[in-house]
């Protein structure tokens, strides 16, 4: 054993440092340059959106669609309980309620039907549904075609949060080219990672505008420094650019290694009773992270028994995102709940995944995991 065996490291080499080392040359280092506006372009370019603005973070992303929307106190977004805490902070910053909504016990991402109901609820009791967030859980889109006549009827905005699912698919469409804007994080643990960034991306050409606008310290477009409104310090470095353009050259290649890594994930799970891969029958996902979810009772075993069985070996795995109506600051929000997203909480244990792990360290997890699973057969 030699060195831990992490859950989703960055996977980057010579391409990334000779473009990074570009920029630097160049002399554009700060918040502006060619590399920004090119890597901008060929996101949207890959995305199927006519605009793209190049942010500090997918949270930033969020927070900027939310308010270019209007988005502000007194209003209600809904939220997938089941999701990172970015999603429901951004609609916090803006002075806006989050509300949250369970999921499909098979995929993670949130119940349409669920939504829907409390979508015409709330908009019956009158009140302002600013957004929909639907999140493209660990790579898997939302599915769409349910959802988004559902928002459009109810004459409500859907804001894709599409953090973790860039180059994925939905019925051959990719993700972040759905409702009036979306959202990419290119955070260090993602499919492609710029260190910390984000991007927004529509078709909305105004929309996208504001956004740029406001990410800019909303600085009026005169010589000297001036401002009638608040705005925010959320642009991208053009170094940064530069190494999300070479990610984005390997993007494909990096999503084919994941699917490869996860297949093999679920044909040493396949013939284990009260186990599954959460999600695993999507083709169009981008296998960001393969999660397990295990039922103990069929199993005779419980993820916490693998997790710490792995851990012993170096080997990183996390559980599934805590719910957010279960977080302490989370605790006296509204939520349309089942159950289900509770369950994936206690089920589901994400496994390592990364594009970048080796041959060796892939073979030494499924090692430690075949030796888990023949000592309680």
């Amino acid at each position: 054993m030699t060195g831990p065996v992490l859950l989703s490291p960055p996977d980057v080499g010579a391409l990334e440092e000779s473009y990074v080392l570009r920029a630097l040359r160049s002399g554009w280092v700060a918040p502006a340059g060619p590399e920004l506006a090119e890597f901008e372009r060929e996101v949207a370019a890959r995305v199927g959106t006519g605009h793209a603005v190049a942010v500090s973070s997918g949270t930033a992303a969020l927070h900027l669609a939310l308010l270019a929307l209007g988005t502000g106190p007194g209003d209600v977004v809904l939220v997938p309980t089941l999701t990172f805490a970015a999603t429901a902070n951004a609609v916090r910053y803006t002075g806006a309620e989050p509300v949250f909504v369970d999921c499909d016990p098979a995929t993670g991402n949130v119940d349409v039907a669920l939504l829907a109901d409390l979508l015409d609820r709330l908009t019956a009791d009158g009140e302002r549904v600013a957004a929909v967030i639907p999140v493209d859980l660990f790579g898997t889109c939302v599915d769409y075609a349910s959802l988004l006549p559902r928002c459009e009827a109810a004459g409500v905005p859907v804001v894709e949060d599409a953090a973790e699912a860039l180059g994925a698919t939905y019925r051959g469409r990719p993700a972040g080219s759905f409702g009036r804007a979306a959202a990419l994080s290119f955070n260090g643990n993602k499919i492609i990672t710029t260190s910390g960034g984000g991007m927004l991306v529509s078709d909305d050409a105004d929309l996208v505008d504001r956004c740029r606008y406001l990410a800019t310290q909303a600085r009026q477009p005169v010589l000297h420094y001036e401002h009638t409104e608040i705005g925010y310090n959320y642009r991208l470095s053009n170094v940064l650019a530069a190494l999300g353009r070479a990610q984005l050259c390997r993007l494909d290649a990096m999503m084919a290694r994941r699917r490869e890594l996860r297949e093999r994930y679920a044909k040493l799970f396949a013939a284990v009773g009260g186990v599954r891969l959460l999600g695993d029958h999507d083709p169009g996902s981008n296998c960001w992270l393969t999660v397990v979810v295990v039922d103990p009772v069929e199993a005779g075993w419980d993820v916490i028994d693998l997790a710490a069985h792995l851990r012993a070996r170096q080997i990183e795995t996390r559980p599934v995102w805590k719910p957010m109506h279960l977080q302490p600051v989370f605790a006296s929000a509204r939520a349309a709940l089942t159950g289900a997203a509770a369950r994936l909480f206690a089920r589901g244990l994400t496994l390592p995944s990364g594009s970048a792990l080796t041959e060796p360290q892939i073979s030494r997890v499924l090692e430690t995991i075949s030796e888990f699973l023949e000592a309680r057969r």
